[in-house]
C-alpha cells in the first residue's frame, strides 16, 4: 500500500529505542520507494500537546491505515 504524505498511520511493531509501542499513531512525512525491497516511510510521532516526540523510518509492513472503528488513548512515555 502507498501512503500519502501527512496521512496518519498506526505502528504495527514496538520501537523500544524511541519508547514507541504497537498501536501508536504517526504522521507520514517522507516516502522512500525501493525497487528491490519494501518501500520505506519516515514518520513523525507527536505527543498529546503536538510537540514532536520522535522521527523514525520504517518499512511499509510496519504500518497500516487508521480504521474508523479504532479509539485513541493516552499513555505516559515514562511507562514503557
Amino acid at each position: 500500500m502507498k501512503y500519502e504524505l501527512f496521512s496518519e498511520v498506526v505502528l504495527l511493531k514496538d520501537i523500544p529505542e524511541e519508547k514507541l509501542k504497537t498501536g501508536e499513531i504517526a504522521t507520514v512525512v517522507e516516502n522512500h520507494p525501493s525497487e528491490s525491497s519494501e518501500d520505506g516511510y519516515t514518520l513523525e510521532v507527536f505527543n498529546a500537546v503536538v510537540d514532536t516526540n520522535a522521527v523514525i523510518t520504517v518499512t511499509v509492513s510496519d504500518i497500516e491505515s487508521l480504521k474508523e472503528s479504532e479509539v485513541l488513548r493516552i499513555r505516559s512515555m515514562g511507562a514503557v
